[in-house]
């Protein structure tokens, strides 16, 4: 799928998930959720592959599951770089929680455009 349909893709599932956890997850505007979609990918292409080798073996002893956790930390940055009061969790947990639900609905998503091309 290409970056920009991936970008606005989750511009609205930052919308929708703002919109069903309203006291745990805060997105201003569509216009922040638009640009947090872009920050989170410029980190996910330049930080994440870093973390992702610094954590290898906690990795591979998790089985795969402590990726969860570097996306709950890019979602956590990204919130760092908009400011908290612009696009802001109220917990970590809720980051890893919001980073599984992004995570599911992307590979949906992605299934389907696949499927249609």
């Amino acid at each position: 799928m290409g970056f920009w349909k991936r970008i606005l893709i989750n511009t609205v599932l930052f919308i929708a998930i703002a919109g069903f956890f309203q006291t745990s997850f805060h997105v201003a505007n569509i216009w922040v959720a638009l640009i947090a979609s872009f920050v989170l990918a410029i980190l996910n292409a330049g930080v994440k592959p870093f973390l992702v080798l610094l954590s290898l073996p906690i990795t591979f002893l998790t089985l795969g599951l402590f990726s969860i956790v570097i996306n709950g930390l890019m979602l956590q940055l990204t919130s760092f770089f908009m400011g908290h009061a612009n696009f802001g969790f109220s917990s970590f947990g809720m980051a890893m929680l919001v980073s599984i639900l992004m995570s599911i609905a992307n590979a949906i998503v992605s299934n389907f455009f696949a499927k249609s091309a």
